[in-house]
């Protein structure tokens, strides 16, 4: 690598560390102009590109880094694989770049374990299985972030094929692993603690279970830095409702004839939005797609500060970014799309009701709702991401924030109670047909009695759920939240602070 190159790369790098990724991007592509032949300058400018969101043009410079020799392959592989996987919905293709990449360095820790990943969301649990087998025997790995990987591949495995019993020896081997993973990060070692949480429950174990998943908590906020801040909470659910106090007005184009529409599901997270997408995906007017980031993206990037800076209804904005979606929707379908809706199943979604209206007037919601206690307890008890839930970590920040969700979605059902159905998960477990009935009326869809055969559908999905929907519908996460109610107290404090009512296990407001 020449000086040249050396002096680029570190300058583009402190850009991308200071958030001006397309400074970088813009530098990179002036010297691959003149120095075409740079294959570690291709490769950077894929990673930039990826994390633009550009997943094609990301894609063709890590393609370009492999033509031209770049080091470390089995790397760019890897990237090109989990462009394929998390964002294209390319499976095959994902499959066949992890591959590869073992092909080059059948040693590669990270493309292992991307791999049994990739069968995990395919359904497809004895080969990823057998992917994490590969790891959990590895005795001589010596990189420390390596081994923090294998660690992971236990945790997952164990997520898998949990003990049958406290004697079992895999959970005094994830309570060693959770002690060992502390020197690989908060990350790793809170993924051991989740599964042994995980394992502990399933079998009735509650009290070490939930002591397991306290830890894993402590660990996520002592490490991350990250705290859930109330009064931004707060202060963002009355940006919203200042920002769209009424109806917006109706001058998008219509959809094309014949053209699947976007059908949004949102709520809280832990609240059945992957259940009721796989149960619609097995509908035959119905396409699902998964969590897509395009609208969240768009709203924290391109639209900062959101929600102020669309105060104001802009129909020429609107209109571009509604083509823009459906082209971003297209992409992820390049052999087409069928029947009337394409879902778009990200939860936290419910936050841009009012500017999903602007775009798509006549776009339908699926508001997903559950117990609130158990909803709570859920997502406690789930390892969800800071960045997209920092108040995940903590009981009563998870009360607090389900009470600005609940503000929040009050606000949006006024506005447009035509166009937004609250689907009951604990009504759904009580009573299937019926109450798929009502939602398919409100779709204006035939109900079909296969959709019940959700769990027998063999497509990907890509969320901490994947495991649930492969079964046939069962009832015992409704009222989940009697097995810890001893340690609840700080959750149900900030419920009925916030006015739901967790007496009768209702999403309504207290009188």
């Amino acid at each position: 690598m020449t000086v040249e190159l050396q002096a680029l790369l570190q300058q583009a790098a402190q850009l991308h560390a200071q958030g001006h990724r397309a400074e970088a991007i813009s530098m990179f592509q002036q010297l691959l102009a003149q120095r075409p032949e740079a294959s570690e300058g291709w490769y950077e400018l894929g990673y930039l590109l990826k994390a633009e969101g550009r997943y094609q043009e990301a894609l063709d410079a890590f393609a370009a880094a492999l033509e031209r020799g770049v080091k470390r392959p089995e790397e760019v592989h890897l990237n090109r694989g989990v462009i394929y996987s998390d964002h294209l919905r390319r499976d095959d293709a994902a499959e066949r770049e992890l591959r590869a990449a073992l092909t080059i360095n059948p040693d590669y820790v990270p493309a292992q374990l991307n791999l049994g990943n990739l069968f995990e969301e395919r359904g497809e649990r004895a080969q990823a299985l057998a992917c994490y087998a590969k790891l959990i025997a590895r005795e001589a790995v010596s990189d420390p972030v390596d081994q923090g990987l294998c660690l992971e591949a236990l945790a997952r495995s164990a997520n898998l094929s949990c003990p049958q019993s406290l004697h079992d020896p895999l959970l005094a081997q994830l309570e060693r692993a959770a002690l060992s993973a502390a020197r690989h990060g908060h990350v790793v070692r809170s993924n051991v603690l989740f599964a042994l949480g995980h394992c502990y429950d399933k079998i009735g174990a509650y009290e070490q279970a939930f002591a397991s998943y306290a830890k894993s908590n402590r660990c996520q906020l002592r490490f991350t830095g990250r705290r859930y801040d109330p009064v931004k909470a707060r202060e963002l659910t009355e940006a919203m409702i200042r920002a769209f106090p009424q109806r917006s007005e109706d001058t998008a184009q219509p959809t094309a004839s014949g053209a699947a529409v976007p059908l949004f599901i949102c709520g809280m997270y832990r609240s059945g939005s992957t259940l009721i997408e796989q149960v619609l995906a097995a509908h035959p007017e119905v396409t699902p797609g998964g969590e897509m980031d395009f609208l969240i993206r768009l709203a924290a990037e391109r639209l900062a500060p959101f929600p102020a800076s669309v105060a104001h209804q802009d129909t020429a904005r609107d209109a571009r970014f509604a083509e823009e979606y459906r082209a971003h929707v297209a992409g992820l379908f390049p052999q087409g799309l069928h029947g009337t809706y394409v879902t778009d199943k990200r939860p936290d979604n419910f936050l841009l009701i009012g500017f999903i209206k602007r775009l798509f007037p006549n776009a339908k919601i699926v508001h997903t709702t559950r117990n609130p206690l158990d909803n709570g307890l859920s997502v406690y008890l789930q390892h969800l991401v800071h960045d997209v839930a920092p108040y995940s970590s903590d009981l009563r920040d998870i009360g607090h924030y389900f009470g600005e969700y609940r503000r929040l979605m009050r606000h949006w059902q006024t506005l447009y109670p035509e166009s937004i159905y609250s689907f009951d998960y604990d009504a759904f477990v009580r009573s299937p047909q019926s109450t798929l009935e009502g939602l398919f009326k409100f779709l204006d869809l035939p109900y079909d009695a296969q959709v019940l055969q959700f769990h027998t559908l063999k497509n990907t999905v890509k969320t901490a759920s994947y495991w649930q929907v492969r079964k046939p519908l069962y009832g015992s996460a409704s009222g989940r939240w009697r097995n810890y109610a001893k340690h609840l107290a700080p959750l149900r404090d900030a419920l009925m602070a916030a006015g739901v009512n967790v007496e009768l296990g209702q999403e309504g407001e207290q009188n």
